[in-house]
């Protein structure tokens, strides 16, 4: 019976007033308050970016007054030089001279004075770095009244100078600093470190002059007069050089590249390098001179080169506050635009409520002449009461006339058939529905056993041969379409007819269906196995990625086939295989059949039990695999590989823990082939086992010798060797005895042996899992190399037999944030769990700063080490707690 709305249902629901204020309220209140939160978070942006500004800025106005305050120190050296009693005897000129040389550079002193004063009076009071400007203004004045009364010693003045010049630059540093914590893009970032690089190295040059003369007219002098504060003072200036190299901005590297091959500065550092003798200069007041100029013209060349950079980076800073600000105007217009929307929105659907009185008065208009509309008990009130009592309706009506299409399409295993229909008119049609099903049921039925009695083999209930024709033709007409390739593989049973002829026919029929079988089980889900009859077979496969594909599926219907048979006795039949390729659908079926079946007899002629590929291109490829195959084997018999071993260190203390062994190829010719163009071909054969043996055995005889030549100290920690295993090797059944056999040649304790498998491993061969915990039975660690490039969760961890995650290059190098905050998490579940982290491919200092504080325990990469020959990694090692070289 079809249910009648009651009065409950009726009154069910919430008033239309209701909803037209929810629709009018809700998205208005949701948009507005959205907006603001956005609005909010983009205008801090914009401060940001404004405070990253100023700091920058606040580097450019302390630059101009270290540049300024180190101006000064030349002219003001030499005044105290001149007013030494003892100059002229140093310089071998008479009195004038010196006087007229006094003059130029008490006229130089005094200008440099009014740039620094200009300079600190350009710092804004209140700014960054207007205390600093206010303190170093302090200490000049201070030194400057010295020097004029002539109460300062030459190394008082020049320390004097130099701690302005180190306060400045503290400041200059921390202004920087203050820029790039605002969060700024790394190009802004780049272009402030860039700003730094260049100051330090101007800071440099400008104490190269007084330092050189310091030695030659005061050589009595603790600091600047000696010989070694000179040498010292260019180590420090070379080496600033060399940091210029990093500088991010290519206009930068090319102004300094010009600036350094200009003959201003070849000169000067071939005169002031600590290898040049000084005395050529004592006793001429000219050259002298000179060298003042030139120096003052180097400094000014170094300080327009940081006024550039400081450039570059104002306008990155600016254009950075520019975008932010442009991000926040957006964000309001979005904003606005979203609020007018929403109301626009509210109201045109308030405006579609009202209409569905309308709507549903139309709806049962339609029903009455026949119609089965879809009636919605949804809405208001009102709407709900009368949406109920037209569904109930209509629902009879419609589940009879959903039976009645699913019996016209053909539908007869929809489950709408087995429901019951309500009234008696209902009960009525069902059981004439149910007829009509039982009877097109028992038609199709026999039609099918007809069909499939026409096109399939009955022993092995295979498709026949015509079956097949047709299923090739149909495959390949698909890969004209797709550009995919087809193959077919033709299965000619070896040694067949003597089963028949020795066991009978019924053993025969035996074989024939067990060997059916067990093709169908060797295939992909979606490739066909069909019996032309007697005992030939094809198998087709679509799509091929690559032909290699079809020679495996060759080699395993080979080996599956090869199997013993029980037929009352065991037999045993093999299989030859050709193999035909389409590669885009051009062929036609009867040449696909006669190139598989050429190919299947040419792998008769060879030996049987083999498979053969109709496709010359393929034949050469394979033929030059093969060739590498044999050249490796070769390589491991002539010992052509060698194993280089890059260090693992302590990130915290900077020391040795171990080392990483990678093999190497380097032919007798001297030739080195890239471990990327062997190692694949070695795993993708049994070759990989035999080089893994190698790289135990080689690497813990290693380790081994190490170890003796250089005991460790009693409880202190040593140094260990990771040895990558290959997934083929580790699931190989030998594996376990390989790994014992390596450590009794070598006599290495197991604890000192790591093991590195990738996660892929792991996840997809239980038996690899299996002979993991038995080496880890035995005391080897084993370290999952390459973590986060494959699919194995962390909460897996903690069921897994390992000691050690290294994470992969690709996360410890990725600027992103994202990213970085994922290692922290791996670094911290793995501590959880009781694991050790290495960090592989550390080659920046910003990267292992970052490990540090994230609590990383050992790190490689070039920035630590590269991979080292035995030698020189045996050189690392020391008897004493295993400590390193600085690299």
């Amino acid at each position: 019976m079809a249910l009648m709305p009651t009065d409950r249902t009726r009154h069910r629901g919430t008033a239309l007033w209701c909803y037209l204020a929810a629709l009018v309220a809700v998205p208005l209140i949701g948009v507005g308050v959205l907006t603001t939160l956005i609005a909010v978070h983009a205008s801090g942006d914009v401060d940001s970016a404004r405070r990253a500004e100023a700091a920058v800025r606040a580097v450019a106005r302390l630059d101009a007054v270290r540049t300024a305050a180190e101006q000064e120190i030349l002219p003001t050296l030499a005044v105290a030089v001149i007013d030494d009693p003892s100059a002229a005897t140093a310089l071998g000129v008479s009195p004038w001279m010196l006087a007229s040389a006094r003059g130029l550079a008490v006229d130089g002193a005094v200008q440099a004075r009014a740039v620094t004063d200009a300079a600190l009076a350009a710092v804004p009071a209140g700014s960054s770095g207007a205390a600093v400007a206010e303190h170093v203004s302090a200490d000049l004045a201070e030194l400057r009244a010295g020097v004029d009364r002539g109460q300062v010693r030459l190394e008082q003045l020049y320390l004097g100078y130099l701690d302005v010049s180190n306060d400045l630059m503290t400041a200059e540093c921390a202004a920087a600093a203050a820029a790039v914590s605002e969060g700024v893009p790394a190009r802004t970032a780049r272009a402030v470190q860039d700003v730094e690089t260049i100051a330090t190295l101007a800071q440099d040059a400008s104490r190269q002059t007084p330092l050189y003369l310091g030695s030659l007219f005061a050589p009595d002098t603790a600091l600047i007069g000696s010989r070694l504060a000179w040498e010292t003072g260019w180590l420090s200036y070379t080496d600033a050089q060399r940091q210029m190299e990093e500088l991010s901005q290519e206009s930068l590297r090319a102004a300094w590249v010009q600036l350094r091959e200009s003959e201003l500065m070849t000169g000067l550092d071939a005169l002031l390098t600590p290898a040049t003798t000084p005395s050529a200069l004592t006793t001429d007041v000219g050259r002298l001179t000179e060298l003042l100029y030139r120096s003052g013209d180097r400094d000014a060349a170094l300080a327009q080169l940081v006024g550039t950079a400081v450039d570059e980076a104002l306008a990155l800073a600016a254009a950075d506050r520019e975008d932010a600000a442009a991000v926040l105007r957006r964000t309001i217009e979005l904003g606005i635009g979203l609020l007018l929307v929403s109301t626009v929105g509210a109201v045109w659907l308030g405006r579609t409520v009202s209409r569905s009185l309308g709507l549903l008065a139309g709806q049962a208009t339609r029903i009455s002449e026949g119609e089965l509309v879809e009636v919605e008990a949804r809405g208001p009130r009102e709407v709900r009461t009368v949406s109920a009592a037209l569904g109930a309706a209509v629902a009879g009506l419609r589940r009879i006339q959903d039976q009645a299409r699913a019996v016209a399409r053909g539908d007869l295993d929809d489950a709408l058939l087995d429901q019951p229909l309500p009234g008696p008119l209902g009960e009525v049609v069902h059981a004439s529905i149910q007829q009509i099903v039982t009877s097109v049921r028992q038609r199709e039925e026999l039609q099918f056993a007809l069909a499939h009695r026409a096109t399939h083999d009955p022993l092995t209930e295979l498709p026949n041969r015509a079956q097949a024709l047709t299923l090739v033709t149909s495959a390949l007409h698909r890969a004209r379409r797709s550009g995919e390739m087809t193959g077919l593989l033709f299965v000619d049973l070896d040694g067949f007819k003597a089963v028949n002829d020795s066991r009978g026919h019924a053993a025969g029929d035996a074989v024939l269906r067990e060997v059916a079988r067990r093709m169908r089980a060797a295939v992909r889900a979606g490739d066909v196995v069909c019996r032309l009859g007697g005992d030939e077979f094809v198998v087709l496969v679509e799509p091929v990625e690559t032909e290699r594909d079809l020679m495996d599926l060759a080699e395993r219907l080979v080996a599956a086939v090869g199997e013993p048979v029980d037929v009352g006795g065991l037999v045993q039949v093999g299989a030859s295989i050709g193999v035909a390729v389409s590669r885009d659908g051009g062929a036609d079926a009867d040449a696909l059949f006669a190139e598989a079946g050429t190919a299947a007899e040419r792998a008769k002629r060879h030996g049987r039990g083999r498979a053969e590929i109709f496709d010359d291109a393929l034949r050469q490829q394979l033929a030059s695999r093969a060739a590498t195959e044999a050249a490796i084997a070769a390589a491991l018999t002539n010992g052509e590989m060698r194993l280089v071993y890059q260090p693992v260190l302590d990130v915290a203390e900077q020391r040795l823990r171990g080392f990483e062994a990678l093999v190497r190829w380097v032919r007798q010719d001297g030739v080195v082939v890239p471990p990327d163009e062997f190692i694949p071909v070695a795993e993708s054969s049994s070759l990989v086992c035999d080089l893994d043996r190698w790289v135990l055995h080689e690497a813990t005889r290693q380790l081994a010798a190490w170890r003796a030549g250089a005991p460790a100290v009693p409880g202190a920690a040593e140094p260990t060797v990771a040895v990558n295993v290959s997934g083929r090797h580790l699931t190989d059944r030998r594996v376990v005895a390989d790994v014992a056999d390596a450590l009794a040649a070598s006599g290495l304790p197991p604890r000192l042996l790591v093991l590195e498998v990738t996660e892929t491993v792991l996840v997809d061969d239980p038996v690899a899992m299996t002979h993991l915990s038995e080496l880890r039975a035995m005391g080897v660690a084993i370290a999952i190399d390459d973590f986060g490039t494959g699919y194995t969760s962390i909460g897996q961890l903690r069921h897994m037999p390992v000691d050690t995650l290294k994470i992969d290059r690709s996360f410890v190098a990725s600027p992103d944030p994202g990213q970085q905050e994922l290692v922290g998490l791996v670094i911290s579940a793995a501590h959880t769990f009781g694991l050790d982290v290495v960090a592989e491919g550390v080659e920046e200092p910003a990267q292992l700063e970052r490990l540090r504080a994230q609590g990383c325990d050992l790190a490689q990469g070039y920035l630590l080490h590269r991979p080292l020959p035995p030698e020189a990694a045996g050189a690392l090692i020391r008897p004493m707690a295993g400590a390193v070289p600085a690299s």
